[in-house]
Parts: C-alpha cells; sequence; structure tokens
C-alpha cells in the first residue's frame, strides 16, 4: 500500500464508537505522520484535536476524504504500552476510542497546546540580597527564605507555598529575587535516612522486590504499622535500577504531605500531578515524565495515565477508596486500570491499605495477589479503645449526647485534643416542611423516581445539591403549602461546628470538610492553625484519610450507624473501613 493510497484513522472525542478517516495534510506524507501524534481536523463546522490511531487503505467507492489541518507533534504522544493499556479501557469502559484518548491527556494538551519543554519558569535569590530587612512571617519574607535554601521552579513554589506571586513580583522590584529560565535540578538534596525497618516491613520490601516483572502485592497494614517506610524502600530500590515510579493517593490533601516526606527521604524531585494544579502545570509534568525526567510521580486518580517510558513500580495507597473510581464520563476504577498497566509493563504493583477492599481481599486469599501484611504499630503506639454510646432514648444536642461532650471537655481541659467525625458536610441533610412533609429537592439532576435532596448550608440560608452542586436560597415559606414550619432536619459539619462553637468558646473549633478546604492549601493551613494546642477538629472523611495528628486523644464518630441505612451494596464495608481509618 502506497502512502497516496493510504489514510490517516484518527480517534476523536465524540460519542461516537468509531475512527474517523482523514487524508494527511497537504505537503505531508503519510509515513511522516507518527501513530499516536495529534492532528487537526475539520469535522462538521467544527475543528478538533484527535489522535491518530493507525492508518487504513481508501475503500473503493469511499466519497472523497478531507485532509488534516495540521499535525501537532513530530514524535507520538501516546504510544506503545500507554496506547495500547487505553485501547484496552475503550472496550472494557465500552467507551469511545476517541474520549478515552482524550481524557488521558492533560487538558493543556488536549486543547492542542505544544508539549512543554524541559526548562520552566524559576526562581533564585539576587546575589547579595539582604533577606534580614523583610518582614517576618510576611509572605516576601517566607518566599525569600525558601529560595534562600535552593532556586525553585514555579510548580514547586505552587506547591510549597501559595499565593507566592504577588510576593515575587515585589522582591523582584526590590532585587531581591529574579525570575530565569532553566532545567530545575533533579537532586535537593542527599536524602535523609529513614527508622530502621522491623522484621515485617523488611519482609514486605523483600516481597516486592522479589516479583519479578508483573506481580500485585496487597500490603495490608494496621494504621500506623509503617507502609509508607515499605513504601519509600520499594521507590528507593526502584530508583537505583534507573527507573520510574509511580505512586498514588486518594485525595489533593494528602499530596503536599506525601512529597514533603518523600522529597526529604528520596534526596531528588518528587512531581505531583492532581486537579489542582494549573493545567500548564499538569501538562508539563506529565511531560517530565514522557521523557523519563519525572523519576517520581504522586498524584490522585488521573494520574494514572502518565506515560512511563522507564517504570519500575506504581503504588497505590489506600486501595480500597472510593475516589479512585471515576463516577462519570470516562467510568474507571484508578486500581484496576494500574493493575492492567502494571501488567502490560511488567512491573510490580502495589495495593496499600488498613482496610482493603474485598475484592483485593479475595483476590489476595485466592492466590492472584501476593499477601503481605503489617500487624505491629511503629514506636510505642497503642491500638485504640473503642465504646460504644448507646443513645437512645437520650437528649441529644446536635447531635451530641452528654456523655459525649463531658469527653470532650475532659480532653481539652487535658490538653489534648478531640477529632469529631461525622461523614455528612453541609448544616443539615434535609430542609423539611412540618405542616404538609414538603421536602427540598434538586430541580436539575432529580428524576421522579430518584430525587436528589438539596443539602441545607450556611445556617440554613442556603440550598444546595451534592450530586450535581446546583444552589439556591433557601425559601422562606414552603413552596406547596405556604407555611412556615420550614425546619433543617439532621446534623452535618457545619451544625456542629456552631454548636461547639457555642459549647466551648474558649477552645479553637475547626471544621475540615471539602466547603471548607477548597483552596489548595486550606487542609495544612487549618491543621498549621491548631498545632499542637488543646482544640476540637469537626470533619468529614478527609480526616481520616493518612494525616498526622500526634495530639489527637478522642475521636468521636456522630450517628455512624446511619451508613448501614443504605441502598448501597458495600454500605456495610464502608462502614466497617471508615470506623477502623478513623480510629487509627
Amino acid at each position: 500500500m502506497s502512502s497516496s493510497d493510504a489514510l490517516l484513522r484518527v480517534a476523536l472525542p465524540v460519542p461516537l464508537a468509531r475512527l474517523f478517516d482523514y487524508r494527511a495534510p497537504d505537503g505531508i506524507a503519510i509515513d511522516d505522520v507518527p501513530i499516536g501524534a495529534r492532528v487537526r481536523v475539520p469535522f462538521g463546522s467544527r475543528e478538533l484535536i484527535g489522535i491518530v490511531a493507525g492508518t487504513g487503505p481508501v475503500e473503493d467507492g469511499a466519497r472523497e476524504t478531507k485532509p488534516a489541518q495540521a499535525v501537532l507533534d513530530d514524535a507520538p504522544l501516546l504510544h506503545g504500552e500507554l496506547l495500547e493499556s487505553l485501547r484496552w479501557l475503550a472496550r472494557y469502559a465500552h467507551a469511545p476510542l476517541g474520549e478515552v484518548l482524550a481524557t488521558a491527556l492533560p487538558a493543556a494538551l488536549r486543547q492542542g497546546a505544544p508539549v512543554p519543554e524541559t526548562d520552566v519558569a524559576m526562581w533564585r535569590l539576587a546575589d547579595g540580597a539582604a533577606i534580614d530587612k523583610l518582614k517576618r512571617d510576611a509572605m516576601p519574607r517566607r518566599l525569600a527564605d525558601l529560595l534562600a535554601t535552593r532556586a525553585r521552579s514555579e510548580d514547586e513554589l505552587d506547591e510549597e507555598l501559595p499565593g507566592w506571586r504577588t510576593a515575587a513580583r515585589a522582591l523582584a522590584t526590590r532585587g531581591v529575587a529574579q525570575a530565569y529560565r532553566a532545567t530545575p535540578e533533579r537532586v535537593a538534596s542527599a536524602g535523609t535516612p529513614g527508622p530502621a525497618l522491623n522484621d515485617e516491613q523488611r519482609a514486605a520490601v523483600d516481597a516486592i522486590a522479589a516479583e519479578q516483572g508483573f506481580g500485585a502485592v496487597l500490603l495490608e497494614g494496621v494504621t500506623g504499622s509503617g507502609k509508607t517506610e515499605v513504601y519509600l524502600h520499594a521507590i528507593a530500590d526502584c530508583l537505583a535500577r534507573g527507573k520510574q515510579a509511580l505512586v498514588l493517593v486518594p485525595e489533593i490533601g494528602l499530596t503536599p504531605q506525601t512529597l514533603a516526606r518523600f522529597r526529604a527521604r528520596l534526596g531528588i524531585e518528587v512531581h505531583a500531578l492532581h486537579s489542582g494544579l494549573t493545567d500548564a502545570a499538569r501538562a508539563r509534568v506529565w511531560a517530565a515524565a514522557a521523557r523519563g525526567e519525572a523519576r517520581v510521580i504522586v498524584g490522585t486518580r488521573s494520574a494514572i495515565f502518565t506515560p512511563l517510558p522507564d517504570a519500575g513500580l506504581v503504588v497505590i495507597d489506600e486501595e480500597h477508596d472510593g475516589s479512585y473510581k471515576q463516577q462519570d464520563g470516562i467510568r474507571y476504577h484508578a486500581r484496576d486500570f494500574a493493575l492492567v498497566r502494571g501488567k502490560a509493563l511488567g512491573v510490580p504493583v502495589v495495593l496499600g491499605s488498613a482496610t482493603p477492599s474485598l475484592e483485593s481481599l479475595h483476590n489476595a486469599q485466592s492466590g492472584r495477589y501476593t499477601h503481605v501484611r503489617l500487624s505491629q504499630r511503629a514506636g510505642d503506639a497503642k491500638p485504640p479503645t473503642v465504646r460504644v454510646l448507646d443513645v437512645r432514648k437520650r437528649p441529644l444536642d446536635a447531635g451530641l449526647s452528654a456523655d459525649l461532650l463531658a469527653k470532650l471537655r475532659a480532653t481539652v481541659e487535658a490538653g489534648g485534643q478531640a477529632l469529631v467525625f461525622r461523614n455528612r458536610r453541609g448544616y443539615a441533610p434535609v430542609l423539611l416542611c412540618h405542616d404538609c412533609g414538603w421536602s427540598a429537592a434538586c430541580k436539575r439532576c432529580s428524576t421522579p423516581d430518584h430525587p436528589h435532596p438539596m443539602t441545607v448550608h450556611a445556617g440554613g440560608r442556603r440550598l444546595q445539591c451534592h450530586h450535581c452542586g446546583a444552589r439556591q436560597p433557601a425559601p422562606m415559606a414552603c413552596p406547596d403549602c405556604g407555611g412556615l414550619a420550614l425546619q433543617p432536619q439532621g446534623v452535618g459539619t457545619e451544625r456542629l461546628e456552631e454548636r461547639l462553637v457555642e459549647l466551648f468558646p474558649d477552645v479553637p473549633v475547626l471544621r475540615v470538610d471539602r466547603g471548607s478546604t477548597r483552596r489548595r492549601d486550606a487542609l495544612e493551613s487549618l491543621l498549621a492553625e491548631l498545632g499542637d494546642r488543646p482544640g476540637i477538629l469537626v470533619g468529614t472523611q478527609m480526616l481520616a484519610k493518612g494525616h498526622d495528628l500526634p495530639n489527637l486523644t478522642l475521636v468521636a464518630v456522630v450517628g455512624i450507624d446511619e451508613g448501614l441505612f443504605s441502598a448501597d451494596f458495600r454500605a456495610g464495608e464502608k462502614l466497617a473501613q471508615l470506623l477502623i481509618q478513623v480510629a487509627g
């Protein structure tokens, strides 16, 4: 088949399960268009960016085929293992290949932006800069102190010091800091040694190292048993072989603390990849990984699409977590796709959890996975003492019993910290009319068979749908009967925070949920604000995921049995996992 008789088979981001044929752009031979490269093509009245998925012959009697307008890449953007794994995902998810390939690309590349170069925007202190004259604790001084240790890329500054840009401009105006472009240094420090591994941890590291090629290792370790130490040793072994490592974590909030710990221990730059980054930053990390320059990548669910030309290890932390499952668009489970990629790459995949999913336990018990257990807590940590409070026929104050309030008071008076856990954000789950029984449901996404309740927020002044995000002011009167007997029903984290502030006016009460931690650095700021002072944290499951709270001595779980009254067939499994994780 000559190049003049061949067509490009292009996967486009449209909801059609087929490829589209185009001629090579005028002046370009079809053999010069790489499989896996992006092309810009006409599609009806639009222009779309697609991926060349192959070539094929011109069929007899076919209509005149349009030429592609431009080839955007000299080399394949998606190729080899990643392209074949994505083809598998399209078949498995019954999704159009074009939409799957588009999902795998960072937004900037998906929209046709050029692949970022190796050099990036960097900041450093100017020679002879006098930072002692800067006001201590102000943002310019904090930035200067950071740059005094070494120059940093803008991506690193976004992670380490959110809100730094205004301060950087001020320092540049005063001649204290300078911007320039360069390749960031890979080595940040010599790395700091960690604690000696115990026998169980050493056995786990050896089990991972023993995997020749692909193998799944289920690392089941009680909270505080040192699973992260096992990860770090396995990653260090991977780096020593000149390979890349990919680590997935369930929440963006876990990424900064994981990055800081990994950077300090491994002594190299560790790259973050998650939705909290700018489109340009995500494209830079993705491209650096594709070139093999990013050796360790830590990210959330979508980081599973990172190219790994020198792959050596994939780690899924908290493998049981539901946030690894994409619930809209192209539906996939990052843990399961990691296993598919691990098999294609021929590298071990480590699944870590204190509460493994039932399917992972089944695979381990049936011999498909290597099962490694860590039963010893690090240091002198003791297992928690669990007590069930029977609140039937007892008066409750915002869902809190008198016994629990007494425990909270005793904890803070003794100088400790308490966590009041309520896995329901907002002020109240339902707004109900006590005259006619009307309740607020979302007008945007509810159906007659499946109404989605509007959650009460802002002390009863606003309604919000947690399914689609729709918002509206809370009505003053019932829309059905006109009555004024509208009352919030149930208790959310906002209501708990409000009542605990009233009951403990001299103690800091901080709420940690998606509503209070929308900014990238909000969670770290809240925890830093509390420090090791006596106080009360009110939070959702965000606080049950790997955060270090050394002064926490009491955990109260409010209304935990509600988790059993769910249509989800996993309700019992999720409740058990949540209890064990929170009790930690």
